[in-house]
C-alpha cells in the first residue's frame, strides 16, 4: 500500500508554524534573560549549565549542604538561582528549536538555508557567552555581547520568518493557478515585503530615504548596544533627573567608561567603574536615545507615502512606548516590571526598524519586477 505524500503547502505550512513559534519563544527569552539580570540572578547559580553541579537548583539538605561543601563562597540563594536556571531551561529549549529548523531547512531546496545556518552559528556562540557570564563573573563585555546575541536571535528568526512567509503565500498562489501566470508569479517570490498597505503607483524610493532607513537601523543597534553596556556597569540609576543629568557630566566626561576591557576584579556583579564613568555611560546612552528618536521619527515621516501610514504609525507608537519605559526607569528608579519591558520594547523597535528597512530597498525591487512581469504579459498577450 503507497502512501500519499504530504502536499508540499501543507508540509511548509507546519516549518512556517515552527518558525513563528520559536520567534516567540525567543521573544521569552529575552524578556527572561533580562529579568534575570535585573534580579542579579546572573550569579544565582556558580557554575555551568548546572547549578551547584546538579541539574536543577539544590533544595533538600542533603543537596544544600553537597552545594555549600562544593561552592563555600557562593551561598545558596534559592530565588535567584531559580530565576537563572529557568532562563537556561527555555533557552535551551529554543537551541534545539533552532537545530531543527535548521536540519528542516537543509532538507527542501527551496527553502532558505543561509538564515538557518547563521542562526545555529549564532545560537552556539550565545551558549558559550552564557557560560562566559558566569566563569568570568558578569564581566560587562560579556553581559553586553549576550544581550546582543539575544537580539540578533530574535531578529534572524523575525527575517526568516518574513522571508518564508512571503514564499509560502508565493507558492500557494502559484498553486491554484496556470503554469503560464505562475512562470509570471514566480519572480516575486523572492525579498518583498508586505505591500498591502502601500500605494501601488508610489514604487520609486529616494537613495535619500534609504540611507535615512540604514542610518536608522544602525543608530537603533547602537543605542541597544549602549543600553547594554549601561545596565552591565550597574550605571542605570546613576542619574536621576531628566532630560540628561544633574550631575556635570561635560565637565566630567570619561571616554574611558567605554573600553571594552573592564579592570581586573574578582566580580564584576554590582560594577567597578568609578561614579564619573557611569555617569558617562548614562548620559551618552540618553542623548543616543534622543539621537534615535530624531531619526526614527524623521523614518517615519518618510515612509507615510511609500509603506503606507500603518508602518508609519507602528514606528511611532514603538518610539513613543519605548521612550515612556525609559523616563519611566528614571523617575521611578528602575522598578523591575518597566525595566523589563524597556528591554523588550527596545527588541520590538529594532524589528520594525528592520522590517521598514527592508520595505525600503525591496520596493524598487518590487517596481522593477512588476515593469517586466507587464512586459511579459503584453509580449504573451
Amino acid at each position: 500500500m503507497m502512501v500519499k505524500p504530504t502536499h508540499p503547502i501543507h508540509d511548509n505550512k507546519g516549518y512556517l508554524f515552527l518558525l513563528y513559534g520559536s520567534l516567540f519563544l525567543a521573544l521569552i527569552v529575552v524578556a527572561l534573560g533580562a529579568f534575570t539580570r535585573l534580579t542579579e540572578a546572573g550569579l544565582g547559580c556558580p557554575d555551568w549549565p548546572g547549578c551547584y553541579g546538579f541539574l536543577t537548583v539544590p533544595q533538600s539538605a542533603e543537596h544544600l549542604a553537597k552545594a555549600v561543601q562544593a561552592f563555600p563562597d557562593a551561598p545558596v540563594e534559592v530565588q535567584k538561582a531559580w530565576n537563572e536556571m529557568i532562563h537556561r531551561y527555555v533557552a535551551g529549549t529554543l537551541g534545539l528549536l533552532v537545530a531543527l529548523i535548521a536540519f528542516l531547512a537543509w532538507r527542501k531546496p527551496s527553502r532558505n538555508k543561509m538564515l538557518p545556518s547563521i542562526l545555529l552559528a549564532v545560537i552556539c556562540f550565545q551558549a558559550a557567552l552564557g557560560m562566559w557570564t558566569v566563569t568570568m563573573n558578569l564581566m560587562p563585555i560579556v553581559v553586553m555581547g549576550h544581550l546582543l546575541g539575544g537580539f540578533t536571535t530574535v531578529t534572524l528568526l523575525f527575517l526568516l520568518c518574513l522571508f518564508e512567509r512571503r514564499r509560502f503565500y508565493s507558492n500557494a498562489e502559484i498553486d491554484s493557478t496556470s503554469k503560464t501566470e505562475a512562470g509570471l508569479e514566480q519572480q516575486d517570490v523572492e525579498i518583498n515585503i508586505d505591500d498591502q498597505h502601500a500605494s501601488p503607483t508610489k514604487n520609486h524610493i529616494s537613495g535619500k530615504l534609504k540611507l535615512l532607513a540604514v542610518s536608522a537601523l544602525v543608530a537603533v543597534g547602537l543605542q541597544i548596544a549602549l543600553g547594554g553596556w549601561t545596565s552591565a556597569n550597574y550605571a542605570a540609576v546613576v542619574c536621576t533627573q531628566l532630560p540628561v543629568c544633574e550631575a556635570d557630566w561635560v565637565g566630567h566626561y570619561d571616554a574611558s567608561a567605554f573600553h571594552p576591557i573592564s579592570p581586573t576584579n574578582d566580580t564584576y556583579q554590582y560594577g567597578v567603574l568609578n561614579f564619573e564613568q557611569r555617569v558617562t555611560i548614562h548620559a551618552t546612552h540618553r542623548i543616543g536615545a534622543m539621537v534615535v528618536s530624531v531619526l526614527v521619527l524623521l523614518l517615519a515621516f518618510a515612509v507615510r507615502r511609500p509603506l503606507g501610514v500603518m508602518a508609519s504609525l507602528s514606528l511611532v507608537a514603538a518610539l513613543l512606548l519605548q521612550v515612556s519605559l525609559g523616563v519611566t526607569n528614571v523617575v521611578a528608579l528602575l522598578p523591575l516590571s518597566v525595566a523589563v519591558a524597556h528591554n523588550v520594547c527596545g527588541l520590538l523597535l529594532l524589528l520594525l526598524v528592520v522590517k521598514t528597512t527592508l520595505g525600503v530597498f525591496a520596493r524598487q525591487t518590487s517596481a522593477v519586477r512588476t515593469s517586466l512581469r507587464e512586459s511579459g504579459r503584453l509580449s504573451h498577450g
